[in-house]
């Protein structure tokens, strides 16, 4: 009979979806580094760093791979590269700075409340929602095509306002439209909008959700002490 084989943090690192986690942030990286003179090669690596991301998750499961490290890994990369073209974003609409600074701030606390509410609720991974939390968030995150359309959508927004930045300052515009640019931009922005837009009221919700979740864990927590304080007198 064979010994089972023991397994290291090195064996971790090198699972198949970290692998691709690693090129997704090398991706990410490489996009940042152009980003300020190159939106075309920008665009193309920060696009397939966030296409990667349903691939990490499908070698997760098929090869049973699925670790904390690679969920930490797959968050952290999603918020940081997001964060960094919604500074860019700040640079190039400074009018609109607040607002930026708004949704950076509501997706950082939104996930890490999520996150931290989940793992303190004693499940295994942040997207194991139940029905208990809503049909919105249990769909978001039980149905991985809902996911992967949502969070493409969000991304592709940002992008569309990224390409729109570097538009001329005289393009031809839509004859009925005002002044809006007639560019591809224009269309994948207008086409992202109403998604992205799903995507922050659903920030919003699952951020509710945590607090209540954070709340009923401390309650649960008090009155257990409360009733073994009441016992020992």
């Amino acid at each position: 009979m064979s010994s089972p084989s023991i397994l290291t943090p090195k064996n971790i690192f090198l699972f198949i979806p970290n692998l691709i986690g690693y090129a997704r942030v090398i991706l990410a990286a490489g996009s940042l580094a152009v980003m300020k003179h190159h939106p075309k090669i920008c665009t193309w690596l920060y696009a397939v760093s966030c296409l990667l991301d349903a691939f990490d998750g499908a070698a997760a499961r098929k090869f049973n791979q699925a670790t904390r490290f690679g969920a930490i890994l797959d968050m952290v990369t999603d918020r940081c590269t997001t964060s960094c073209l919604i500074i860019f974003l700040s640079l190039a609409y400074p009018s609109w700075i607040i607002a930026f600074q708004f949704l950076i701030s509501l997706d950082l606390a939104s996930h890490y409340m999520h996150m931290y509410a989940m793992l303190n609720g004693g499940e295994s991974s942040h997207k194991k929602v139940g029905k208990d939390k809503g049909w919105i968030l249990n769909l978001y995150y039980t149905n991985t095509r809902v996911l992967f359309f949502v969070c493409a959508a969000n991304e592709l927004f940002f992008v569309a306002l990224y390409l729109f930045s570097f538009e001329p300052k005289t393009p031809p515009y839509l004859g009925y439209w005002g002044k809006i640019p007639l560019s591809y931009a224009t269309f994948l922005g207008v086409f992202s909008f109403p998604t992205w837009l799903l995507k922050q009221i659903i920030n919003v919700i699952q951020m509710i959700h945590a607090a209540y979740t954070l709340a009923e864990l401390d309650i649960e927590e008090r009155n257990k002490k409360n009733i073994e304080s009441a016992k020992s007198k």
